[in-house]
């Protein structure tokens, strides 16, 4: 099972290739896939056209959708962002710290290309689900 952040499937809709991408079109129908309900509305949040819209909001409901906030997780992401605060690393979106320390929370791999993440990663103990 792998959680995949809307960095990547906003760069999936568009078309854009890079090795996440390349990695999401194997995994799909393959490999459990799950969303988190943030990263839905980020995702569905920037589509201008209602036929794209409704393509890929059936396309991401089709997957089992994890909700990521309540008052545990908003005091686990703020914790996890002190933690890195005290590190000298500032993490530039909240719901990337929400995203990142429900993933490790829960044990689920994240497949991202935000380099947020990335510091999540080294410090906190989150899992990149793409391998080397």
């Amino acid at each position: 099972m792998i959680l995949v952040d809307s960095s990547v499937w906003i760069d999936f809709f568009n078309g854009i290739r890079s090795k996440e991408t390349d990695y999401l079109d194997s995994l799909l129908g393959v490999e459990q896939i799950v969303i988190g309900d943030l990263i839905l509305m980020e995702v569905l949040q920037g589509f201008r056209l209602d036929a794209d819209y409704e393509q890929a909001k059936e396309l991401l409901l089709s997957f089992s959708v994890h909700e990521m906030f309540g008052t545990n997780r908003a005091l686990r992401a703020a914790e996890c962002y002190r933690e890195l605060r005290k590190k000298g690393v500032t993490v530039r979106r909240s719901n990337d710290m929400i995203i990142g320390s429900y993933c490790i929370d829960a044990s689920i791999p994240l497949l991202y290309s935000d380099r947020d993440f990335t510091f999540m990663s080294q410090h906190l103990g989150l899992v990149q689900a793409l391998p080397n």
